[in-house]
């Protein structure tokens, strides 16, 4: 995939990670940088069902990942509400 050429207007807002995201971490086997490296190098962002959210297409360790955002207008600020590869290795 390529990488994305049109960002929504909220993307360079600061990111904010959710204490939801930060449990899940260890347990899927990325931090804080491979987040925000994910974030960077997306290659498409859509709508989620859960409205007011958005699913950010990215890649990490040569896998597919879903990382669901939640832009707050109010705080300027990018909520990171959790992350999960969406390949079967």
């Amino acid at each position: 995939m390529a990488p994305l050429r049109r960002r929504p207007f909220w993307w360079r807002w600061d990111v904010e990670l959710s204490s939801h995201v930060e449990r899940r971490m260890s347990r899927r086997d990325f931090g804080e940088i491979d987040l925000r490296r994910m974030l960077e190098n997306a290659e498409r962002v859509r709508r989620d069902h859960v409205l007011g959210r958005f699913v950010v297409e990215a890649r990490h360790k040569r896998r597919l990942w879903a990382v669901i955002v939640e832009p707050d207008v109010e705080r300027t600020c990018v909520i990171v509400i959790t992350a999960y590869p969406t390949e079967v290795e």
